[in-house]
C-alpha cells in the first residue's frame, strides 16, 4: 500500500470513529432532551381536563395562587351589559419605534421580544415600555360571548413594575403582515423550545389597530402567575389574518393542546370602559 493510500485509510478510519462517537452522543441525549421538553411544556397546560389545566393553575405553585383566588382575573367577556361609553379616557398615546427583536418558542406560545426598547405607551401620566408581544389562538377575550380566531398581546411595563397590555383580536380574512414576516421563523422554532432566534429590526408601528375605539378594564395576566392590577386596552376593531397563518402558530406550539387561550373569567362586578372620541359619539 502506498503512502497516500495509507493516509487516506487513516483519515477514513478517524472520520468513522468521530461519526460513531457523535451518533452515540445523540442517541444518549435524545431521551433526556425529549423528557425535558415535555416537562417544561406541561408545567401548566390549557387542557381543561388536565390536572395542570386552567382550573388548577393556582394549585401548582404557591406563587401562582392568584390564578384561582384573584377577583380581577383575565380574560373576560366584553359584554355590552357592563360597558360604559366615554370620551374621557383619551386616545391611546403610542410612541413606538423600530428595534431589534428575537422570537422565542415558550412551549405554550410564540413570543417576540424587543431588545433595547421599542417605544412606549402613556396611560394616566405613566410611561409603559413595550417589551414583548405574543399570540393566543383562539382569542382569549370574547365580545358578547363571541370568540374570535386570534388575539395579539402587546405587553408593556412601567419603571415601577406596573403592567399594561394592548390586545388586538383577529378573524379569518386578509393576511396579517406581521404573521407573514414571522411564518418562516415559526417553522424554524417549531422543535426548539426556549431558543431565541434573531428576526432583525421589527417596527411595532406596523401593527395596525384600525380604530381609535378601545375597551379598558383592570384585570390580570392570562398565564401564571396571573398577577392582577394589569391595565387592559382591547382595540374594538377586529383585524384579519389568513387561516394558514393561524396554522403556522398551531404547528409550532400546539403539539399538546388544541388552543392556548385561558377560559373567560368572572367579571365580579367590574365595569368596562369603551373609549369613543367625541366626534364619533353618534357612530
Amino acid at each position: 500500500m502506498s503512502y497516500n493510500q495509507k493516509a487516506m485509510a487513516n483519515r477514513s478510519s478517524r472520520f468513522s470513529s468521530i461519526f460513531m462517537l457523535r451518533l452515540l452522543f445523540i442517541i444518549l441525549c435524545v431521551p433526556f432532551a425529549t423528557s425535558q421538553e415535555v416537562d417544561d411544556e406541561h408545567e401548566f397546560t390549557y387542557d381543561v381536563n388536565s390536572p395542570n389545566g386552567p382550573d388548577h393553575w393556582g394549585e401548582i405553585y404557591p406563587e401562582w395562587s392568584m390564578c384561582n383566588q384573584g377577583d380581577l382575573q383575565s380574560p373576560i367577556d366584553l359584554t355590552h351589559k357592563r360597558v360604559q361609553t366615554t370620551s374621557n379616557l383619551g386616545r391611546l398615546d403610542r410612541d413606538y419605534k423600530s428595534a431589534n427583536a428575537t422570537l422565542i418558542n415558550r412551549g405554550h406560545d410564540m413570543m417576540l421580544k424587543w431588545s433595547g426598547g421599542a417605544g412606549h405607551i402613556y396611560i394616566n401620566g405613566t410611561d409603559y415600555q413595550l417589551n414583548q408581544l405574543h399570540w393566543h389562538t383562539p382569542s382569549e377575550h370574547t365580545v358578547n360571548g363571541r370568540r374570535y380566531n386570534l388575539e395579539l398581546h402587546l405587553v408593556h411595563q412601567s419603571t415601577d413594575g406596573k403592567i399594561a397590555v394592548v390586545g388586538i383580536m383577529y378573524k379569518i380574512g386578509r393576511p396579517d403582515s406581521l404573521l407573514s414576516l414571522m411564518k418562516p421563523y415559526f417553522k424554524a422554532l417549531a422543535s426548539a423550545k426556549g431558543v431565541e432566534m434573531s428576526v432583525g429590526s421589527i417596527d411595532p408601528r406596523e401593527i395596525k389597530s384600525g380604530s381609535r375605539k378601545y375597551y379598558r378594564y383592570i384585570g390580570s395576566l392570562t398565564t401564571p402567575p396571573c398577577h392582577q392590577n394589569v391595565i387592559w386596552t382591547i382595540v374594538k376593531k377586529v383585524r384579519t389574518a389568513l387561516r394558514e397563518q393561524l396554522y403556522a402558530i398551531h404547528e409550532a406550539v400546539h403539539d399538546y393542546a388544541e388552543a392556548n387561550a385561558r377560559p373567560v373569567q368572572p367579571l365580579n362586578n367590574r365595569w368596562i370602559k369603551l373609549y369613543r372620541p367625541d366626534d364619533q359619539q353618534n357612530n
